[in-house]
């Protein structure tokens, strides 16, 4: 054992609160990894929530593990021992199970690196018993598992709290009765909706390169994987289990308060995805509210539409009644209020987000954002009125449909809301700053906007400077934007297919030379980003049903395009 990873691990452990830390001998072992730093994996729910259900499971233990961070002093370092789990220091090798929750496309090649440093094979078909089963889930391979299937053994997609206990009961059964990996997946396939076993599906390609269709390769598999989200949401609490002093918004103590939005909003995959709009009841937020104070003195409302929860004012009243903050991540425009807003500014907030989206009324009526230029002018009003001198707004550049006259729609909206901020504060300029976040729009699965191209990265790039550009001498507003570069890779890695394994493969041995790596492996990844699709071709991620119809989101393509 490396003694200085030992150390780290135990140190890192002091620092924490709520984690479970089962003896080694008769449990089924699951190492959950975030493919990510420690200070990002630990602020998500959906993380924390999976952690929790399986060490829920009388059979089961289940320990942490995270990406590597570079720098000296980490967390984790790679020694003779290669990767550990934070608990128990446990090799990566020696767990029965390997869960990857994963959020973001662009964490895809992590995934592999920590399967590298394990030594483990990377392609499933190359896997023999020995290694641990490779398991996945979260928000980006629910999306479109695809770009992953050659690499995992199975996913479970969409939300976890009702297929997870279903899956460690089944592979519980599995180990008690020596079946072989083959037939526990095949039975699993078979009777736990949301389960999705690559290699038991077969993907047929037309001489045009497209997906002509993903099919099981017997009848006794279903032939969509529908997603099984639990209707009621009060049955479970997903709120923060292991609180760590590490993390990413370590002050406030994380409590979902809904899941999905009713807004739809045509470029928006959680919104789908999380379909439909549910609410935690009062008094069971109420609870956690109650078992996170006694941690923290800051309360995180998490949620797709935390701001229209019908007992909102009355959760809040009660926080504040308990002498605590309240921390909300964003509010949506036409939501603000006076009283919201008041609440907010006592518990200390002193920035609110915004996410105008777009700066014309004619590209947030195509993204069906349902918001006016009254609406962002009366809440930045009242946000500035009730003291919150710091916003942050948030823009989305590279739309369908856009013209330069876009762009500049966004300055003079930025100047709109400057000036109203100073008017509002008597022009004695004791508004701080408005901070600009400019991102890219790309196109996710399940959405509406699905079938749109990429906008080209340079051109991207080049718009985004010159808002740059025009509020370069302004103190009172800060500019921040992504990089386009990146932009082009998770588009790629959110719309491939299996091919794009490939290119993985070769970013991974390249050690994450995307150029080099593109050019090597003979696939066009143009192909998948800037290639206008039809509303009538099979699409990577078409086998996932998620119960809204296809029509549906062909309908509201149409009507974005035709500006309604």
């Amino acid at each position: 054992m490396n003694w200085k990873l030992k150390r780290n691990c135990a140190a890192l452990l002091t620092q924490e609160r709520g984690y479970f830390k089962k003896v080694w001998g008769t449990y089924n072992t699951v190492c959950l990894v975030y493919p990510n730093h420690y200070r990002i994996g630990m602020a998500n729910l959906g993380f924390q929530t999976v952690y929790k259900i399986f060490n829920e499971q009388p059979s089961f233990l289940c320990e942490r593990l995270f990406l590597p961070a570079p720098e000296n002093g980490a967390e984790f370092v790679s020694g003779a021992a290669g990767i550990v789990s934070i608990e128990n220091q446990k090799p990566v090798t020696e767990f029965d199970i390997l869960a990857f929750s994963i959020s973001f496309e662009n964490d895809y090649p992590n995934i592999l690196k920590i399967m590298g440093q394990a030594k483990i094979p990377f392609l499933a078909a190359e896997r023999s018993k020995d290694y641990p089963l490779i398991l996945g889930g979260g928000i980006a391979p629910t999306l479109n598992p695809e770009p992953l299937a050659d690499f995992f053994d199975l996913f479970i997609l969409g939300e976890s709290e009702l297929a997870l206990p279903k899956f460690a009961l089944s592979f519980d059964e599995a180990c008690r009765n020596k079946k072989n990996r083959r037939q526990f997946l095949s039975d699993i396939q078979k009777k736990i909706p949301g389960v999705y076993v690559p290699s038991l599906y077969k993907v047929n390609y037309g001489k045009d390169s497209r997906v002509q269709s993903i099919e099981p390769v017997k009848h006794t598999f279903p032939q969509k994987i529908k997603l099984n989200n639990p209707k009621d949401i009060n049955a479970f609490h997903a709120q923060e289990t292991v609180s760590a002093s590490k993390a990413e918004m370590e002050q406030m103590f994380l409590i979902e308060a809904n899941r999905g939005c009713a807004h739809y909003c045509r470029f928006c995959a959680a919104s789908y995805v999380y379909h439909p709009v549910r609410f935690r009841k009062a008094e069971e937020i109420i609870k956690s509210v109650n078992q996170g104070l006694e941690r923290k003195q800051k309360i995180g409302l998490v949620g797709t539409a935390v701001c229209e929860h019908p007992s909102l004012i009355g959760i809040m009243e009660y926080i504040q009644g308990k002498n605590a903050q309240i921390g909300i991540g964003s509010l949506r425009i036409d939501r603000v209020t006076e009283k919201i807003v008041d609440m907010l500014k006592a518990g200390g907030v002193e920035t609110v987000a915004l996410a105008p989206e777009a700066g014309s009324q004619k590209m947030r009526d195509l993204l069906g954002k349902g918001i006016s230029e009254q609406d962002i002018i009366r809440a930045i009003s009242i946000l500035i009125e009730k003291g919150i001198l710091n916003l942050r707004l948030y823009f989305m550049v590279g739309l369908p449909q856009e013209g330069e006259e876009d762009i500049d729609a966004i300055i003079e909206l930025v100047k709109k809301v400057q000036h109203t901020a100073l008017k509002r504060t008597g022009g004695k300029r004791k508004f701080r700053r408005i901070t600009l976040s400019i991102n890219q729009f790309i196109p996710k699965p399940h959405t509406p906007l699905q079938w749109c191209v990429l906008a080209d990265v340079q051109e991207t790039n080049r718009k985004i400077k010159k808002i740059v550009n025009f509020f370069k001498k302004d103190r009172q507003i800060k500019v921040i934007s992504d990089v386009p570069k990146w932009n082009y890779i998770q588009a790629f890695l959110s719309l491939g297919d299996r091919r794009v394994s490939e290119i993985l493969l070769a970013v991974h041995r390249l050690n994450g030379n995307w150029k080099k790596a593109l050019k090597e492996i003979n696939i066009n990844p143009d192909f998948y980003v800037y290639r206008q699709k039809s509303t009538k071709e099979a699409l990577p991620w078409n086998m996932i049903e998620i119960g809204i119809s296809r029509q549906f989101l062909v309908k509201e393509f149409e009507k974005a395009l035709a500006g309604k």
